[in-house]
């Protein structure tokens, strides 16, 4: 588990293998009786937390503007990393699924007595945060975010989602 600052907020970031009850943890998500609130994304598309935090950052600026796309704050996030205007197609392709067991779990703002509850509530195995980059499916991501080899060949897989995320407005 992680702390980032972004924005005079917090982010909580949180790693976990062998997740065992990812379709609980989406049916309260969904239901929206999730406490604490988390959004949790599939990590097996994020090569590196820095793409993680632009999202937050959006996300925090959408809540800040009163202009959120989505419901809450947690599936901003999620819907932001996603680099798509598609809002149920961002959710399910970079949100967690039914048997989905690599999951990164974000909170904004957590207490302590949160942060421990959002653990409490994964089954799975918590796991360092530098694993990303070497759990990542390459493959998945290039082909989630259109990524080309040209376009790695003057900046890394985060870079590359990193403007996804942050020109989405913009096209």
């Amino acid at each position: 588990m992680k702390v980032f600052e972004v924005d005079a907020h917090t982010i909580t970031l949180s790693l976990f293998i062998d997740v065992t009850n990812s379709k609980e943890l989406l049916d309260s998500m969904q239901a929206g009786n999730l406490k604490p609130e988390v959004a949790f994304l599939n990590a097996s598309l994020i090569p590196d937390v820095f793409p993680v935090l632009a999202a937050a950052h959006k996300a925090l600026l959408s809540k800040a503007r009163e202009s959120l796309t989505t419901r809450t704050l947690h599936s901003e996030l999620v819907y932001n990393y996603s680099g798509s205007k598609h809002i149920t197609e961002s959710l399910k392709r970079c949100g967690i699924s039914d048997s989905c067991s690599y999951v990164l779990a974000a909170c904004f703002d957590a207490s302590v007595d949160e942060m421990k509850a959002m653990q409490d509530i994964i089954k799975g195995k918590e796991i360092d945060l530098e694993e990303l980059a070497g759990k990542a499916s390459q493959g998945q991501i290039l082909k989630l975010f259109k990524i080309s080899s040209l376009e790695l060949g003057v900046g890394t897989l985060a870079d590359a989602i990193t403007c996804r995320i942050a020109a989405r407005d913009a096209l």
